[in-house]
């Protein structure tokens, strides 16, 4: 038995050095690569921002300073730290693979002109969705189809920044708000608050509130959506059905947690007065609507193991 154990722990001590030797190895080469090809990725860079830089100054100056867009530049840094993370990864899955000209300069000539279009006729929906395709477009010709595929989930995470047209919003945003609002009301109506609805205004005792889009809005669906698919991309489970269910049920969790942050904003009104409703407290409620959806998110997804270990227990006995 200790042979044995010997034989164990010195295999297991050549796996660690080998794995350690490995990381040591991609360390010291992906900065030297980086070295090399520096002066390639410099233009690159300086042409980004050359590009981006007055479209961020805009945003940030305008619809990203909103309520209902306020999400837009925590997206932005998620996806850049999410492409930051998965770079070494890609840059060792890319090595000696060949670069993708035909399928790059199709989708960098359709980004540009996404760009321009979007930028000249102030349609953000163009302007901001054009770095989407300009770096896939990059990547593709850079380093080619295998760095594109690694850093897919940091692209695609991108498209909940774009601003989408207010005729989308609108139509998209009222029926939600509506739903939001009865399901509020009739949760608090059977806790006996005195409330009463109108459309999507609440009123409670002597207030009266608007169910507002950033309180129940489409943008508010969308970063909630968000925050559900950096928790599954973080998270990375095996299990296939595992991660499908979860993606299935961020939306209902979202909606769930866009009541409950109504529910706090008009019981706060409720007790402690319309100033507590639309000051300090209101942006608690905020916080109340991500940690809710946060909440939610870990508990079905703890719910969703506890299926599969016991789905698996059963296939194990029916097997035995």
């Amino acid at each position: 038995m200790a042979v044995a154990r010997t034989e164990r722990d010195n295999g297991c001590c050549e796996n660690k050095m080998s794995i350690n030797s490995s990381i040591i190895f991609n360390k010291k080469n992906l900065p030297e690569g980086w070295r090399n090809r520096l002066p390639i990725w410099l233009p690159i860079i300086g042409g980004l921002i050359v590009l981006y830089l007055p479209s961020l100054v805009d945003l940030f100056r305008g619809i990203w300073s909103t309520d209902q867009q306020a999400h837009g530049p925590i997206v932005l840094g998620i996806a850049c730290w999410l492409i930051y993370r998965k770079w070494p990864e890609m840059w060792r899955l890319s090595e000696d693979q060949p670069t993708a000209p035909v399928a790059g300069w199709p989708i960098f000539i359709f980004g540009l002109l996404l760009y321009v279009i979007g930028r000249s006729q102030e349609i953000l929906l163009f302007e901001i969705g054009s770095v989407i395709w300009l770096l896939a477009a990059i990547l593709l010709l850079m380093r080619g189809g295998a760095a594109l595929k690694a850093q897919w989930f940091p692209l695609f995470f991108m498209l909940f920044m774009i601003p989408l047209p207010s005729s989308v919003v609108d139509a998209l945003t009222m029926p939600m708000k509506m739903a939001v609002s009865y399901v509020a009301e009739t949760i608090l109506f059977w806790a006996n608050y005195p409330i009463a609805r109108t459309g999507v205004i609440l009123q409670i005792g002597q207030y009266k509130l608007l169910v507002a889009d950033a309180c129940a809005g489409l943008h508010t669906l969308f970063t909630l959506e968000a925050l559900g698919l950096l928790y599954l991309n973080i998270i990375r489970h095996d299990s296939l059905f595992r991660n499908v269910a979860l993606a299935i049920f961020i939306v209902p969790i979202s909606f769930t947690a866009n009541v409950i942050r109504v529910m706090v904003l008009t019981l706060i009104t409720y007790h402690f007065g319309d100033e507590a409703g639309q000051g300090f407290l209101h942006g608690f409620a905020g916080m109340v609507l991500f940690l809710s959806a946060l909440l939610l998110i870990i508990g079905v997804d703890s719910l969703l193991q506890l299926s599969v270990k016991l789905r698996r227990d059963r296939s194990a006995l029916s097997s035995v």
